[in-house]
C-alpha cells in the first residue's frame, strides 16, 4: 500500500475542510513548496493535490501553483479539482502531472472520461467522493442518483483502473475510514482502490493495509500531529 500526503488548495493556500464544508476552512501550512518538501524527505512517493477552487467551479483556479511544484519534488503529483475538458486533462499531463483525478466529470460527462480513458489510460483516476453511499459532485456540493457500487461496476466496464474513494461524512474527522464500504468497493472491482478520510493513526494505515487497498491518502492526521508520515511510509513498505 502506499501512503499519499494531501494538499489541498484554496487561493493557493494549503488548506484542510470538515466534512467538504467549504465554511470550516482551516489554513494548515504557510508554504505549499515547504509543505511539498517536506513529504518528499518524509519518503512520499506520490502526493495527493487537490484545487478545491477548481472543484467548485469547474476551472483550473490553482493550476499555477500545482504545476510549479513538479519541479520542486521527486515524488509523483496527482491532481484532481476542476478538471472538466480535455484540454484541462492535457495541461496537466502535458506538465509533468502523473495522473489525473476526473470526479464531477466522470458523474457529469461519461464520454469525456471514456475519450481521456482511451487517450491517456492509467494516467486518469476517478475520485469517487459518497455520502450515505451515493457519488457527489462539484465539490461534494451535488449529490447524484450514482449508488457507489454500481457506479465503481460502470467504472470498471470502461476500463478504469484507479478509483479514490472518499466516505464525505468521515473527511476531516479522524474518527477513521469507511472500512466496509471500503471492502464492498474492493470485492466489486478490480480497480486500484486509494482510501481518502477519516484517517487519524497508524491503526488506521494498518486496517487500510490489512484489508488490501491500493493506497491512503491522508491529510489532517499528519497536519494535526496524530500521524507520523514517515513512519506510515515505512509500515506500507514492510511485508506483511
Amino acid at each position: 500500500m502506499i501512503i499519499l500526503p494531501a494538499i489541498d488548495l484554496i487561493g493557493g493556500q494549503c488548506v484542510r475542510l470538515y466534512q467538504g464544508d467549504y465554511a470550516q476552512k482551516e489554513v494548515v501550512a504557510a508554504s505549499v513548496e515547504d509543505t511539498i518538501q517536506a513529504f518528499t524527505q518524509a519518503g512520499a512517493e506520490w502526493i495527493h493535490m487537490v484545487d478545491l477552487d477548481g472543484a467548485k467551479s469547474g476551472k483550473k483556479e490553482n493550476a499555477d501553483v500545482i504545476v510549479s511544484m513538479v519541479q520542486k519534488t521527486s515524488a509523483n503529483i496527482e491532481v484532481g479539482g476542476g478538471i472538466r475538458t480535455m484540454e484541462d486533462i492535457s495541461f496537466y499531463l502535458e506538465h509533468g502531472i502523473k495522473r489525473v483525478i476526473l470526479g464531477t466529470a466522470a458523474i457529469n460527462n461519461p464520454e469525456l472520461l471514456q475519450e481521456a480513458l482511451e487517450k491517456y489510460g492509467d494516467k486518469i483516476a476517478v475520485g469517487m467522493d459518497c455520502k450515505d453511499g451515493y457519488a457527489c459532485a462539484s465539490g461534494w456540493i451535488e449529490k447524484s442518483d450514482l449508488f457507489y457500487i454500481d457506479f465503481a461496476k460502470r467504472l470498471a466496464d470502461i476500463g478504469v483502473k484507479n478509483i479514490i474513494f472518499t466516505d464525505i461524512s468521515k473527511d476531516g474527522t479522524m474518527n477513521g475510514p469507511n472500512l466496509e464500504m471500503l471492502k464492498n468497493l474492493k470485492n466489486s472491482s478490480n480497480a486500484d482502490i486509494t482510501a481518502s478520510g477519516g484517517i487519524k493513526n497508524m491503526e488506521h494505515i494498518r486496517q487500510l493495509k490489512d484489508l488490501g487497498v491500493y493506497g491512503a491518502i491522508t491529510g489532517k492526521a499528519m497536519y494535526a500531529g496524530t500521524l507520523n508520515l514517515q513512519e506510515a511510509i515505512q509500515l506500507c513498505r514492510e511485508a506483511k
